[in-house]
């Protein structure tokens, strides 16, 4: 049965409660409790959080805690389908209207709403537009309008839709009902725009942290990308991910070669039917395809939580695009990644392709391009240049780039410099990047000799170099400001005054030195191959099949309904069960995203398959049972018997195999994902082989995972709450900044300082 339509007083009290019964989570994320709460209020609101932040539950749970209806404003079908299908799952009752609804089924719809019986209902912008649909709307009680995407609103944001502008309407025809926009991606100025465009009155604006810490971003040179996804492909099988073509060309043909390697690949563009499109995207959504290639048309509002990859094959346009696509890897929190590959071939298409445009706009779209491009010729935090767009300052580096994983060298490219500056001159400032690479490398290609650019003194002065390091340095000049490309005459560099002075000794360049993009390590022949082959062939621990056992069953209950897997239960809820194997109603009902709802629809399935791997038989009695009502506003669980944290897996004897390969791995200072990636097996087996080897007097770097001051604060936590606490007690004082192998680790280097 879905949500009855029972007032419930508009408190954050209720509000709790409401996000345990119906969504199965204990606390809400950070600022989450805040926003319901100003919204609770009556006041028009602004939420900035990015992609898998938790934006909706801001509009949803007052939704369903005040009287009256909530319309949220969307503007794709997919993004109210999958949120639709999400909350009846959850037992809330909600609809949507758009193009796709015939008649019959409006009018049922229309007329749920008029009874009181929805607390949801999502429109497109076009459909709350059109004749009739505002006088309808007038015979509804609404309690707030939702305005999902709002950097739709602003001709400066990423994605314009001229239908946004008209929502002004919603302040003129309903004076008194609160407006709420909220979206993933939006710059200073759209923030302004998005308040003044929806006439917002006194809006407070809360803007979440952007920071993503589970993505980790990789920026790759553009040659080979073909080679480079294939490769990139067989080190994460199995894992869903999107890869971002500029082309519909580019699509058809990626997709046609991932499929000729076996994987299951489909491609998405506007050149589609609508029907084709929606086929490709809901075998998708259903883990029927494995990996979707796509233009950007592909993904606004996809709710898919188990996406590990994104990719894009080309430069994207702008930050904020760049940032909201790279945002559908990882929604669940798990660690995901975003592989970029960069050529300047992609900034010329670019630039070519939005000179075309708005000229109005021509000059911003420009500049946001050269924003776009200095992220990805960045030799440092990249992680910081992406918040900083977003005016959010990191204190440090994130370590989850790149950059940061492989920091350049620095060294005195003065010399260098020179070289390509007196090459840039003695050609009379008419070669392009590419051209200047072939005069210093000595080359002998037509545009080379046809220039006549094989007779100048420095024709050759850097055939010691390779193509990529010239290509890096040069990067590296321009950033610098010692050339500028003269874009109006054929992309051809220039030398500015500051490269005059380097040219002429009077100032040094120190240069950070060219690295080679990371390659996986290929299997070798002999011992280490072999003994390669053996980590790789190492068996699944038990933790692991049960989450596959588990992901197994969500995919067959998903089928027979019709609906996506993540609609059953996200990837990181079955690993939670799979850690935490619950065999009675309290322990799953404790499991984070295990509502009232989806316990009493799929509850009993999913613990007869955690007792089917190793569970006690006698706990399915207690199932049986156990047919009392649950009572969220009153638990009759002790503290003691609450969610617990995650205990280590119990290992094999076999310490000396598959957990000393993990050990020796570590010790050669490969971290947790290189190791997990090198040897076939999920991060969490990883860190479980950690912890217990470090509970058994192993010896880990523990500097690895844990900074002095982080070592402090958690140590801080620990004195507060007392000698007793569980690991989720300490989580959830420490707002969920440190995950539990971490805590683990902490508690356990304690210990051993205090000499227990």
């Amino acid at each position: 049965m879905l949500f009855a339509a029972e007032p419930l007083a508009p408190t954050l009290d209720s509000a709790r409660r409401v996000l345990k019964q119906y969504y199965g989570y204990d606390t809400f994320r950070p600022m989450q409790e805040d926003i319901i709460g100003h919204i609770m209020a009556g006041q028009d609101t602004v939420v900035l959080m990015p992609t898998g932040g938790g934006k909706s539950v801001c509009f949803q749970v007052p939704a369903v805690v005040q009287e009256g209806l909530c319309v949220v404003v969307s503007p794709l079908i997919a993004l109210m389908k999958d949120q639709v299908e999400a909350l009846k799952a959850n037992g809330i009752a909600a609809a949507y209207i758009n193009s796709s609804v015939g008649q019959s089924e409006q009018q049922a719809i229309t007329g749920e709403a008029l009874n009181g019986y929805l607390k949801l209902l999502y429109v497109s912008p076009e459909k709350l537009l059109s004749e009739g649909f505002l006088t309808f709307m007038k015979r509804l009680r609404i309690s707030m309008f939702a305005i999902d995407e709002a950097h739709c609103i602003s001709s400066w944001g990423h994605d314009f839709r001229p239908e946004y502008t008209q929502l002004r309407v919603l302040r003129e025809q309903f004076p008194r009902v609160p407006i709420i926009a909220l979206t993933a991606t939006a710059d200073r100025l759209t923030q302004r725009d998005i308040q003044t465009q929806l006439r917002l009155q006194e809006p407070r604006v809360f803007l979440s942290s952007f920071d993503r810490p589970n993505l980790n971003l990789i920026v790759r040179p553009g040659q080979d990308r073909v080679g480079g996804i294939l490769e990139f492909l067989e080190r994460h099988p199995g894992e869903a991910g999107i890869i971002y073509c500029l082309s519909r060309k580019q699509c058809e043909t990626l997709a046609q070669k991932i499929q000729a390697k076996g994987v299951k690949a489909g491609y998405y563009h506007a050149g589609m039917t609508p029907n084709q499109r929606g086929a490709v995207q809901e075998a998708f959504l259903k883990d029927d395809l494995q990996v979707i290639v796509a233009t950007i048309a592909f993904g606004m509002g996809i709710d898919k939580s188990n996406v590990r990859w994104v990719i894009h094959y080309n430069l994207p346009k702008n930050i904020e695009g760049y940032y909201q696509e790279i945002g559908r890897a990882g929604r669940d929190g798990s660690p995901a990644t975003a592989v970029l590959f960069y050529s300047f071939a992609d900034v010329m298409s670019l630039r070519e392709m939005l000179s075309k445009d708005d000229p109005k706009l021509t000059q911003l779209n420009l500049t946001k391009l050269e924003r776009m491009q200095q992220f990805a010729e960045a030799a440092s935090c990249r992680r910081k240049i992406l918040l900083n767009y977003f005016g959010e300052t990191l204190p440090q580096d994130c370590g989850n780039c790149d950059i940061c994983r492989n920091p350049p060298t620095t060294f005195d490219g003065t010399e260098l410099a020179q070289k390509a500056l007196s090459a840039v001159v003695r050609g009379r400032e008419r070669m392009s990047l590419t051209l200047l690479i072939d005069v210093l490398r000595g080359m002998r290609n037509q545009a080379v000799l046809s220039g006549g650019y094989d007779q100048i003194k420095t024709y050759g002065a850097g055939r010691d170099l390779p193509y990529l390091d010239w290509y890096s340095y040069i990067h590296q000049m321009l950033n610098d400001g010692l050339l500028y490309i003269a874009y109006e005459e054929g992309y051809a560099l220039k030398i500015t005054d500051l490269g005059r002075e380097v040219l002429q000794a009077q100032r040094p360049v120190p240069m950070k030195k060219f690295q080679p993009t990371e390659k996986a390590e290929k299997p070798t022949k002999g011992r280490k191959g072999a003994a390669a082959a053996a980590a790789k062939a190492a068996p699944a621990t038990r933790e692991a099949q049960l989450f596959e056992a588990l992901r197994a069953l969500r995919k067959r209950i998903a089928d027979e309904q019709g609906v996506p897997p993540y609609v059953i239960f996200t990837d990181s809820t079955l690993q939670e069960m799979a850690v935490e194997r619950p065999v009675n109603r309290t322990a799953m009902l404790a499991i984070s995203g295990v509502g009232m709802k989806k316990f009493e629809t799929y509850g009993e399935a999913f613990i007869r398959e955690v007792l089917a791997h190793g569970g006690n038989p006698a706990a399915l009695a207690e199932l049986d049972e156990d047919a009392e009502e649950f009572e969220a506003e009153q638990p009759k669980a002790p503290r003691a018997r609450r969610k617990k944290e995650p205990a280590p897996e119990e290992p094999s004897s076999d310490v000396n195999g598959t957990m000393e390969t993990t050990f020796q791995l570590h010790r050669m200072g490969l971290s947790v994902e290189a190791i997990a990636e090198r040897r076939g097996l999920a991060v969490g087996t990883i860190q479980t082989h950690l912890s217990t080897l470090y509970s058994r007097g192993y010896e880990l770097r523990i500097e690895d995972f844990l900074k002095p001051q982080e070592l402090a604060e958690i140590q801080t936590a620990q004195a507060q709450l007392g000698a007793n606490l569980m690991l989720r007690d300490l989580f959830d004082h420490l707002r969920e900044k440190y995950d539990y192998f971490r805590l683990r680790l902490a508690l356990m280097y304690f210990k051993k300082l205090r000499g227990e």
